[in-house]
């Protein structure tokens, strides 16, 4: 009997890459959105199930899982790619949107998780894989309450990790570099022409200096994002998995900083603009 994976958020990007990836690969897929009546690829494979999924619907939730099992026999591992982002400094950042990117990235994720693990520990086996960010790896100027959500599921999944393992379940974490897409761009609130005219100006310089700063990077394939969440979910890998070459030299530095403060003295040094 085949694998089965459950992924999130594979309307676009690094979900729908993985879906396809897996099931290339011979896996069971349940490749889960929010609007499952707008997808036309993946609706038109053989062994992946299209659901509903809304991690902020804990009703949508059970659904999509139970109708997985009913399909497949069971769910063997569980991809949280659902996330939204926020183009904004903490100052910019509104209440609403601030709260949105919580019940995404943080709470929703962990609705998905508290849903699949009695499965996975009535079976004595699984894997979690978490999505973050590089974002997770350093405090992103210009992104602070994204990065924050990112850094609490990175904390989250470390912990579980150790809480997990003795039952036969291997929970991880997949951070990409970055990997802009449109369909990242078009999942993110963009709030860098609110506030005072001194905040938008400062907003603005930080932004641009870090467009350069990526623009001068060579391109990445977010394929690598999909083949390193199926390694992470089938073979013995450590359970923070940094990918892109960004992503690698970052968490290289934290490695090689003598303190976090160094390191935090380095990033200052490179992402800051000179004043």
């Amino acid at each position: 009997m085949s694998n089965t994976v459950l992924i999130t958020g594979c309307s676009s990007g690094f979900g729908k890459l993985a879906a396809n990836t897996f099931r290339d690969r011979g896996w069971n897929v349940v490749a889960t959105m929010r609007s499952p009546h707008k997808e036309t690829e993946l609706t038109e494979l053989d062994n992946v199930l299209v659901n509903r999924l809304d991690v902020t619907d804990p009703a949508s939730i059970e659904t999509s899982i139970q109708e997985g099992i009913d399909r497949f026999g069971a769910i063997d591992s569980l991809v949280n790619n659902a996330g939204f982002g926020s183009n904004a400094l903490f100052e910019q950042s509104t209440d609403e949107s601030i709260r949105n990117i919580y019940e995404t990235n943080v709470f929703g994720l962990m609705n998905v998780m508290r849903a699949v693990l009695p499965h996975m520990r009535e079976r004595g086996s699984g894997s979690v894989i978490n999505v973050t960010s590089m974002a997770g790896l350093i405090g992103l100027l210009g992104n602070s309450v994204y990065s924050s959500s990112k850094f609490a599921v990175e904390g989250l999944t470390e912990a579980l990790a150790l809480e997990y393992k003795p039952l036969g379940i291997q929970i991880k974490s997949v951070a990409p570099g970055a990997y802009v897409t449109t369909e990242f761009l078009n999942n993110t609130d963009n709030y860098i022409e609110s506030g005072d005219p001194q905040l938008q100006e400062h907003s603005q310089k930080l932004r641009d200096h870090f467009a350069n700063i990526i623009a001068a990077g060579d391109p990445q394939d977010p394929q690598e994002v999909a083949d390193k969440i199926y390694e992470c979910a089938t073979s013995e890998t450590p359970v923070h998995n940094p990918v892109g070459a960004d992503a690698e030299r970052l968490s290289g530095l934290i490695d090689s900083s003598p303190t976090r403060q160094d390191f935090v003295v380095a990033m200052e040094q490179m992402l800051l603009p000179a004043s």
